[in-house]
Formats: C-alpha cells, structure tokens, sequence
C-alpha cells in the first residue's frame, strides 16, 4: 500500500490503524528554529477527540508522544515523529462483520484490493486517521503563526442534515440544544445524517500556488475531498457562479467572485471554500453494535482546519523557492 504522504515541500506521512497499538504521523519539511506550541497541538487534537460529545461512545485520551524533531522546545528540522496510542478499543464489535462487508463502507473495497485487511473499526480507513491529520495541521499552523502571522482560518458547520446553521455555531461544543436533540434522536434510531463545512482562510499570503499543475484551489480541493466521507468540494463562488452574467462576474481584479486565487496563484485576499460530508456509512443494526457517529461534521471541523493549514505551510515553503 502506497500513497500515505501528503504535500510537496511540507509533508507528513500518517499511519496506523484504529484498532492497532497506535496512530502516528512523520512530518518533514518543518523548518528548523520554530517554537513547539504544545497548548496548541492539545487544543486542536481536543476538538476532535471523541467522547467528549454526544457523537460517539468511544473514549480516548490522544495525548501525543514526541519520538523526535523536538529539542528544547524548537524544531530541528529533522523529520518530527509521534505517535497516540489508542486506548479504548473493542474489537470485539466487530467481530460479526468480518465476513460481512457493511454496506457504505471501505471493507470489502479494501478486502479485493489488498487481499488482507483489518476489518476492526475500518482500520486504515477509520476516521480515526484523521488524528494524524490535526496533528500535522498543528505543526503546519505553528510555522505559518510565526512565519505570516496574520493568516487565520475557521471553519464551522454550514448545514447538518435539514438544518442551516450560521458561522457564530462553531464547533461540536457549540451546537445548539436542537441540532445536539436531532443529532442524539439519530444517534438511539440507528440513523445518519451528512452536512457542509465552510472555512475561511483570512489574510493569506499573496502568490501561493503553481500556475498549471499543484494550483492552490487543486491542491486544496485534493486535500478537502481526501478526507474520508467527503463528496463535494465548492471553492469561491462555486456552482452558483454560472447563473451569473460575465460582466458581473469579473468586476475587478479585487473580487470575492475569484475565492482568492486567479490563475492558480493567490492574491491575498480571504479564500472561502466549503466541503459536503455524506452521512455516515454505519446505520441501522451496524450502527448498534459498533460506536459510531451520526454526523460526522462537528468533528470533522478541525481536520478540515488542519489540512488547509498544510495546504498553506506547503505552498509557502514552496514560494520561497521559486525565484531562487
């Protein structure tokens, strides 16, 4: 199996299964000198952790452990490693599945592709993975704090299921008492629901991106659709661009229509993107003997958070090569 590293000049590669010893991630590319921001790393990994919400029943500490890249609290510039032990385990939900592929899910996928599989949990394809993606969005957060300090993202749910919500709901601990009421109602029937996250990168650096290949929307547009569950990403203006006439579309060089990229390449001003979440795969009978969630988009927040921020720390260590 292949293809476990994200980014071009910054990097990490992610490992691990759910229901295996640990999840890890190897990151490379971190500039030396840049201060370990440890209180930001735990806050990140917290809001994604679970048993914290009314999502799902597993309980997990994820605190992380440093194997290496980290000395007197700054970065080396050697490849940062570190791994979360997973702790609350119950493979043993599981077992009724092995030869019974859930329908939504990746197992029997994984089973003809690969021949030999982890059935517990989804091993490689848990959304538990995405611990290793916060985690490198932590570290690629932490160079651009220090490096473009202006930059700042956010994200919130844009709609679960029937409901829209507004950006001042940010984050699973925030969600109103009717949306927590459905989602828990959801949760006891056995039943799912998808949704959309939008996110703001503000004040961006300027220039960011390649003009054919490795654009910024398509690299940002890879991250977002690589995270598990996703199908759909919308960038700018999106789809409702089309009704638009050409001479309201293209007012200016300044225009939100652009979403902060034109021709490939940044211009610094704010770029909004959004991300639909199907439901979850897990329903009904399935759902039940295993932990599941019913929604997956509160948690999914801060991994689409952190891959923008990879997106972004990759591309800015990328531009300070181009004109060498």
């Amino acid at each position: 199996m292949s293809a476990n590293t994200f980014g071009q000049r910054f990097q990490f590669t992610s490992f691990g299964e759910s229901h295996g010893p640990a999840y890890g991630v190897v990151i490379d590319g971190m500039p030396s000198e840049i201060i370990y921001d440890e209180k930001l790393l735990l806050k990140n990994l917290a809001e994604r952790k679970p048993g914290q919400s009314h999502t799902t029943s597993r309980n997990e500490s994820d605190q992380p452990e440093i194997l290496s890249g980290i000395f007197e609290n700054k970065t080396l510039g050697t490849p940062i490693g570190i791994i979360i032990k997973n702790e609350n385990q119950k493979s043993d939900d599981y077992e009724k599945i092995k030869n019974n592929p859930r329908i939504g899910h990746a197992d029997d996928v994984w089973q003809n592709k690969f021949a030999h599989a982890d059935h517990r949990g989804g091993g490689r394809s848990s959304g538990r993975e995405t611990l290793n993606r916060v985690i490198a969005g932590s570290f690629a957060q932490m160079l651009m704090n220090q490096k473009h300090t202006q930059t700042k993202i956010t994200a919130f749910a844009k709609q679960i299921g029937p409901h829209h919500l507004t950006e001042e709901i940010n984050g699973s601990s925030e969600l109103s008492e009717n949306i927590k009421s459905f989602l828990e109602n959801a949760k006891s029937e056995g039943e799912s629901y998808g949704g959309i996250i939008e996110c703001h990168i503000e004040n961006p650096p300027m220039n960011l991106g390649q003009p054919v290949f490795h654009k910024f929307k398509s690299d940002l547009a890879s991250a977002m659709i690589s995270i598990g569950a996703t199908t759909g990403f919308e960038f700018g203006q999106g789809f409702s661009n089309i009704e638009m006439k050409g001479s309201e579309f293209h007012q200016s060089l300044i225009s939100k229509n652009y979403g902060g990229v034109r021709g490939g390449i940044t211009t610094g001003e704010d770029i909004i993107f959004k991300v639909a979440f199907k439901p979850t795969s897990s329903i009904k009978d399935v759902a039940k003997l295993g932990r599941h969630d019913p929604c997956i988009v509160p948690r999914a927040i801060p991994v689409v958070k952190a891959m923008a921020w990879c997106v972004l720390a990759d591309h800015y260590l990328w531009h300070l090569t181009d004109r060498l």
